[in-house]
Formats: structure tokens, C-alpha cells, sequence
């Protein structure tokens, strides 16, 4: 387990609201730099910072926000019994098309096949989804909601 760190990111978007205080939607709030350095496929690069501190692995389950810790199951904490990575087994599976339980179900299952192989079968994934797209980041991922626990 890494621990709490600063996440390194570039910010791509505003967080302009409506009347109703409600973010709005992606397409709207990307800046004209943002775009850019999305379609350049830039925007995960700072995080080789964290990389090279040795707060992320390349490859683990994708760092959340400190407000969901509390509302993990007992289940879904053991995705931190890895190091967290810039991508992971739920990313090239499905990123943010993903429900909460399905990405926490593949976190779970690479906590449990970790190995070298594995991480390089999910970096060349990444690769290999990269050239298709031209770009991980060359459209405008749907927004994953804010996680607010399990029903149980």
C-alpha cells in the first residue's frame, strides 16, 4: 500500500457550473490547451513524477479520491494491497464505461494475478487500444459518477 500522495495531473478542463451549481457536461468545460494535450496523448505524463517518487507503479489499480476510502467494503480495500499504477487491468478493460462494481471486480482480480507478465500484457493493451484510437485520449472519455459506496 502506497500511502496518500499528490496525484501529478494537468488540467485539461474548467470546473465551470450552470445556474444549479452543476459541473457541466466534458465537452463544454475542455480548454483549447486541454484538447491539445489530450489529442497528443499528454495528460497522464506528470504522473511519472509519482513514477519516479515511488508513489505509482505504471501498471495497478488506478488511484480514487481520499472521500471514497471510508466507503470501501472490506472486499473492494484490498485493491490497495497493491500499488496503484497510471493503468490498470479496469482501464484497458473498459475505463470509465465501467460501473463502480465492475471496476472494483477487475482491481480485485489483478490484486490477485499481479505479476510481471500480466503487466506487460496490460501496457501492451494500452499500446495496442492507443494506435486503434489514435490516441488514448483523442475523444472525450464518458464521466464516471462519483462513487457512493456499496449497497450491501
Amino acid at each position: 500500500m502506497a500511502g496518500l500522495f499528490m496525484l501529478y495531473k494537468f488540467r485539461t478542463m474548467t470546473d465551470e457550473r450552470d445556474e444549479h451549481g452543476v459541473l457541466l457536461p466534458d465537452h463544454l468545460r475542455l480548454t483549447k490547451t486541454g484538447a491539445l494535450i489530450r489529442k497528443l496523448s499528454l495528460d497522464e505524463l506528470p504522473q511519472l513524477v509519482n513514477v519516479l517518487k515511488g508513489e505509482l507503479s505504471l501498471v495497478g489499480p488506478r488511484p480514487l479520491l481520499m472521500e471514497y476510502l471510508p466507503m470501501y467494503t472490506e472486499e473492494q480495500a484490498r485493491r490497495h494491497l497493491v500499488k496503484p499504477g497510471i493503468t490498470g487491468w479496469a482501464q484497458v478493460n473498459g475505463r470509465n464505461t465501467l460501473s463502480w462494481e465492475e471496476k472494483f471486480t477487475y482491481d480485485l482480480w489483478y490484486v490477485e494475478h499481479q505479476s510481471f507478465w500480466l503487466d506487460m500484457k496490460i501496457l501492451d493493451d494500452l499500446a495496442e487500444s492507443h494506435e486503434n484510437r489514435g490516441g488514448s485520449s483523442s475523444r472525450i472519455m464518458p464521466q464516471l459518477k462519483k462513487f457512493k459506496g456499496t449497497d450491501m
